[in-house]
């Protein structure tokens, strides 16, 4: 029986350098990454226009976008469509959608024209078993090096956690300015895990040496309070 020629699906994985490109989008033509030098970017994609799911997540990620600038975060948003589609979409969402409080929401991220699925399949957002024509919910979260740092995957039906999202984003800054880890369900103000000891002695010392702000739950497991 002869096996069905199937596509080959690749997409980056975390500590890639995140793939270039260049793109028609909503606010001009972009160059990624050398746009972005010295930010952080999310870059998300989504199944398609005009489609409820979508219509939120664009107006919630659009409503926190100076709080992920305020971050140093960019937003870049992407689907299959025309540019012309993305602009009447986004028009709408202004003029006539009002959900959870949000309304006159004006989308001034750039969502990115890919018709010929260009960046879509550099980042594997297309998944055949979900959909040929579509893109599956990803998010990217690229760090100011270009670096892939953390990717989340949705399901066509089920719309994304924007707070989770940018929870992720100053946990992962959190650990690059101050060299620690994050715990489950971390928030900023809480405390934050010291690295595991590399040796048998450093365990034993940091057992026994006490130090302000800082206290173990055993050897491996220390905590200190957040700056």
């Amino acid at each position: 029986m002869q096996e069905e020629n199937k596509e080959q699906i690749s997409m980056p994985l975390i500590g890639d350098d995140a793939p270039k490109f260049k793109a028609r989008t909503t606010q001009g033509e972009i160059n990624f990454p050398e746009d972005y030098k010295g930010k952080w970017v999310i870059l998300f994609s989504h199944p398609a226009d005009f489609t409820p799911v979508c219509t939120t997540e664009f107006m919630t990620f659009a409503s926190m976008q100076k709080e992920f600038q305020d971050l140093n975060c960019e937003l870049i948003g992407l689907s299959i469509d025309s540019i012309y589609a993305h602009i009447a979409w986004l028009r709408t969402i202004k003029e006539k959608i009002e959900y959870k409080g949000m309304k006159n929401i004006e989308v001034m991220f750039p969502v990115i024209e890919d018709l010929r699925m260009d960046v879509a399949k550099k980042f594997g957002m297309i998944q055949p078993n979900a959909s040929t024509t579509q893109a599956v919910r990803a998010v990217f979260l690229i760090d100011p090096k270009a670096k892939i740092r953390a990717i989340l995957y949705y399901p066509l039906s089920n719309g994304r956690n924007m707070d989770e999202i940018k929870r992720l984003l100053l946990a992962m800054q959190k650990s690059d300015s101050e060299q620690i880890a994050t715990p489950a369900n971390w928030r900023p103000g809480e405390d934050v895990i010291i690295p595991p000891p590399g040796s048998c002695g450093t365990a034993k010392d940091r057992m026994e040496k006490k130090e302000e702000g800082k206290y173990c739950l055993d050897w491996f497991m220390c905590f200190r309070k957040s700056k």
